[in-house]
């Protein structure tokens, strides 16, 4: 994977209108499902202070919200608008499968594993630039460090890091 230059303003705008989007579409579509379905399939007759007994609508019309939105998100996913966001959940995703060996990782990485080094690399290295871009400064500070041992690290076994090294399948060798 070939890492990208993202602007960070472009990203956090396109991010908001995203989330706002989707957050807006399943409200839509879930009460409007839900109207739907209590007004075909639902109690009409309510008592004061009790249940309708449509919960089980109103569920299904939440559901079916969500499928709306994981197809929608399905079909749109190659369009050039989203090409920030999808590189970045890549990127979280690989970092979940890295964080899952992280300790196993490390110690091949002491041992003077290039494989690990370059795993590690990829992963402090992508991660600071994900923490750049969602603004999260609390724990910057930490990957840069961790990046460094990396580099020192690497020094010490003569190794040249390179993100273009990095492959997925990495990971599933260590």
């Amino acid at each position: 994977m070939k890492l990208q230059k993202i602007d960070k303003t472009e990203y956090r705008k396109k991010m908001n209108v995203l989330l706002i989007a989707l957050v807006a579409s399943l409200a839509l579509i879930a009460i409007g499902s839900s109207s739907i379905l209590i007004s075909l399939f639902g109690f009409s007759e309510s008592i004061s202070g009790e249940a309708t007994g449509n919960f089980h609508l109103n569920v299904i019309g939440v559901i079916i919200a969500i499928a709306v939105n994981v197809c929608a998100i399905k079909v749109f996913k190659t369009h050039p608008y989203l090409t920030e966001a999808l590189y970045v959940w890549e990127l979280k995703q690989i970092h979940n499968r890295v964080y899952r060996k992280l300790k196993r990782i490390k110690q091949e990485a002491e041992s003077g594993n290039r494989d690990a080094l370059t795993v590690l690399f990829f992963y402090y290295t992508t991660q600071k630039q994900v923490y750049e871009l969602d603004n999260n400064t609390l724990t910057i500070s930490a990957v840069e460090k961790a990046l460094e041992i990396i580099k020192e690290e690497a020094l010490r076994w003569e190794f040249d890091l390179n993100i273009a090294d990095f492959d997925k399948s990495l990971i599933d060798k260590l």
